[in-house]
């Protein structure tokens, strides 16, 4: 039996799918595997390539059979669909993963750290907390408009919809339902007092965040969440590459010869798109207001809607982010000529 020289692995929560190939590509391993059994059977195999999808669990199991002495490489699983023959089968997901490994033209996803995925869970934990803060105040606004009592809208009021809450002469069972729903919006709202500390700590802390906040429309949030989730910057070619990765390059729909450039793609970190968009969006209405000039932002500004201009500016951020951590230097602004 010749030796196994690549693996393709179906991850799961409980049970594995592997597929293995030897150096001239026929198939020398098909076994299934429950999560138990994952590193024992690894040890005993000799050292070779390993392929999986970049999803669940998937880091982890990347850095544990790094440490066994096997190259471990993570794909999109988008990218993996493409060599499913037929059929939808935890086989067939294994030997396409098993045969996408190997491709040269492949993109690879880096492996993340432990340190790296936990700075990212604390910002995962803020995002989901800022949408359970929405929900409570839309309900709670949603409860008192039933009863004629009308606050405006936005997270600022918060402290209104809670004092009226308090001074509205409402029945009993409406009163108790709607003091929880206050509670828990308070205590929402300290927890994410707490996560967004912790992020500034780290902000602070970190010198390319550091560096990355010298850019108009980032702060400490925004700085963080680059430095964690953004692979190595040498892995992009150039400023244009990374905002692709991130989603705000207008999406090619070209045939014929002929060029069309459409919305942007949206494709990769959605969190780390929004944050940008964020900054800019602050950063477009507040030039709004300003006096007329001859800088890059008021020409844009001037010339497409708010939101386009935004999603512009993001891409620009982008891109300055890219050249200052790969040049490791700060943000200068453009001198007027």
């Amino acid at each position: 039996m010749s030796e196994v020289s690549t693996i393709g692995v179906d991850l799961a929560k409980n049970v594995f799918q592997l597929h293995g190939v030897d150096a001239e590509g026929r198939p020398v391993l098909r076994r299934q595997l429950r999560r138990s059994q994952m590193l024992e059977v690894f040890q005993n195999l000799p050292v070779c390539l390993v392929g999986m999808e970049s999803c669940a669990s998937a880091h982890y199991w990347a850095r544990e059979l790094t440490k066994l002495g096997h190259e471990v490489r993570l794909m999109q699983p988008s990218y993996v669909k493409g060599y499913v023959k037929r059929g939808k089968t935890d086989k067939a997901d294994a030997e396409a993963i098993c045969e996408a490994v190997t491709r040269p033209s492949m993109r690879f996803v880096p492996v993340k750290s432990a340190d790296r995925q936990a700075l990212l869970m604390t910002h995962k934990a803020r995002e989901f907390l800022v949408r359970q803060q929405t929900q409570t105040v839309n309900a709670i606004r949603a409860h008192l408009g039933e009863f004629g009592i009308i606050v405006a809208k936005g997270i600022q009021n918060a402290d209104r919809l809670i004092a009226a809450c308090d001074r509205a002469d409402l029945p009993a069972p409406t009163r108790r339902a709607l003091n929880l729903l206050a509670d828990q919006l308070i205590d929402t709202q300290r927890k994410i007092a707490q996560l967004t500390a912790d992020i500034h700590a780290d902000a602070k802390a970190n010198d390319a965040a550091q560096r990355l906040q010298t850019i108009p429309g980032i702060g400490p949030i925004t700085a963080s969440a680059l430095v964690a989730a953004l692979p190595d910057v040498s892995d992009f070619r150039s400023g244009r590459d990374l905002s692709a990765w991130i989603g705000l390059t207008p999406k090619p729909h070209s045939t014929g010869g002929k060029e069309r450039l459409g919305r942007i793609s949206k494709m990769g970190n959605r969190y780390l798109r929004r944050l940008l968009y964020l900054g800019a969006i602050a950063q477009v209405s507040a030039r709004r207001r300003g006096e007329p000039g001859e800088d890059w932002l008021w020409k844009i500004a001037e010339r497409k809607k708010p939101k386009q201009a935004a999603i512009a500016l993001a891409n620009r951020m982008a891109r300055t982010a890219y050249a200052l951590l790969k040049n490791g230097t700060q943000y200068q602004a453009a001198r007027p000529a």
